[in-house]
This record gives structure tokens, C-alpha cells and sequence, in this order.
């Protein structure tokens, strides 16, 4: 998990700069294709909002790490004409679903495949391992119009590598997806290891300072509070 200092949440690394791996790394997943076998419970969470997915006919949005899904509640909002689907791994964080400190979502299984706001019925919450999830999404030829992948784990030990998403042998998949590409993060090395394998991928992006009137992440609302900033990626894919 991140390692934090205080109650400030400031990710701190025994790493200094690009991993010195970064470029071996991501060429050898470019190169090769990752075969482990899929989980059951994502392997049937993708079956079963794949029947959604087709009947509604729309752009396709995912909300990727979406944590409480606060942020996929704001992203649907900000994209009527789209379906967004939320994951995250984490059962008990989705449970928590709330917007503005209001729950949306009761109860430890109403996530799967269901919202619970009466205003928005354009998103789903998923409780899935992502490394299957992207996958399938890619066998089944799903073309995205946006992905945000805001605040990830960094996972800021040098040892870790390859556990960011970057760094990861899921990595392709991302690239395959398509779609606008928004991720963001406090901990700026992250970013500027993302930017560097889509480079290797013969993808430019370009990164920036963010900052909005309104935080649609906890994360988000945190980091700004605490006075730090958020480093942004944006890419079209």
C-alpha cells in the first residue's frame, strides 16, 4: 500500500527518479502477451454487465480504481450520452458508496451491478480484479470513449514495479482499450513513469498540473487539502 507520513497522506519512496527497470520492463510486456488465467468472480461480473453494456448501445466509459465510486457518480453525470462502469477490487470500499457524504449504495453486495442513485442510471459498480477485467473487455472487442484511472495505488517501493499499472504485464491492455486517457495522481514520479511507457508504446501524452472547484475523488479532496498537488496525464489512446 502507499506509504504515508502523517495525516497529510504524502507518498514517500526509496525511489529517485524513472525506476532504472522502467524501460526493460515495459518493452517485455509490449512484446509478450499475458496469459494467466482469469478469476471466477470477474470472469462472471464481466458476463453479466456485458448483457447491459450491449443492450444500452452507448460510448463506454471506464472508471478504473474508482475506490467508493464517488468519482463514477460525477464522470456519469458529466457523460449522459455514455454508460461508465466503476471497479475497484475492494468490496468494502464500494459498499461505501456515498456522493457529497450521502450513501448511495446499502448493504455489502447492492455494488455488484447496481448504483442507487435516483438521478443517474448510466453507471454500474463493479467489485473485480482489473487485470481480468481489461482483458476480457479487450477479447470482446470494447472500444472505450474514456478511461480515468484517478489516483491509483502508486505502490512507491522501488520493488514494486511492476505491481503499478505501467509496470504491470496488463499494461497493453490499456493501450488496446483506447479511449481518452485521464490519470492522475499525487505522487508525480507515477506520472512520469506512465508518460515514459506510452512513449515506449508510441503514444504521446502530455501532463500537467490539475486542479478543479470541485474534488470528485476522496483522494482528491485530501491531497488538495493538505496543500499537495495532483499531476495529470491525458492521452488519446
Amino acid at each position: 500500500m502507499n506509504e504515508i507520513t502523517g495525516d497529510s497522506r504524502i507518498i514517500t519512496s526509496n525511489q529517485v527518479g524513472l525506476h532504472e527497470k522502467l524501460d526493460e520492463v515495459v518493452l517485455k510486456h509490449l512484446q509478450h502477451d499475458f496469459k494467466k488465467p482469469y478469476q471466477t468472480h470477474t470472469l462472471e461480473a464481466f458476463k453479466e454487465v456485458e448483457k447491459w453494456v450491449e443492450q444500452q448501445g452507448k460510448p463506454i466509459i471506464f472508471d478504473s480504481c474508482c475506490g467508493v465510486g464517488e468519482s463514477t457518480y460525477h464522470i456519469a453525470k458529466a457523460h449522459p450520452e455514455a454508460i461508465v462502469l466503476g471497479m475497484d477490487k475492494s468490496a468494502d470500499r464500494l459498499s461505501k458508496h456515498a456522493v457529497d457524504g450521502e450513501p448511495l449504495v446499502t448493504g455489502s453486495h447492492d455494488h455488484l451491478n447496481a448504483n442507487g442513485s435516483e438521478d443517474l442510471d448510466n453507471y454500474r459498480l463493479l467489485q473485480v480484479n482489473l487485470n481480468d477485467f481489461w482483458r476480457l473487455a479487450v477479447e470482446a472487442n470494447w472500444a472505450l470513449s474514456h478511461h480515468y484511472l484517478l489516483y491509483p495505488n502508486p505502490w512507491p517501493k522501488s520493488k514494486h514495479l511492476q505491481r503499478r499499472w505501467h509496470g504491470s504485464a496488463v499494461f497493453p491492455s490499456i493501450i488496446k482499450l483506447g479511449g481518452q486517457l485521464d490519470l492522475r495522481s499525487n505522487w508525480f514520479t507515477y506520472v512520469e513513469e506512465f508518460q515514459r511507457a506510452l512513449q515506449l508504446a508510441n503514444v504521446e501524452s502530455k501532463t500537467e498540473i490539475y486542479s478543479a472547484e470541485q474534488a470528485i475523488t476522496p483522494f482528491e479532496r485530501k491531497y488538495w487539502a493538505s496543500g499537495q498537488q495532483s499531476l495529470r496525464l491525458t492521452c488519446d489512446l
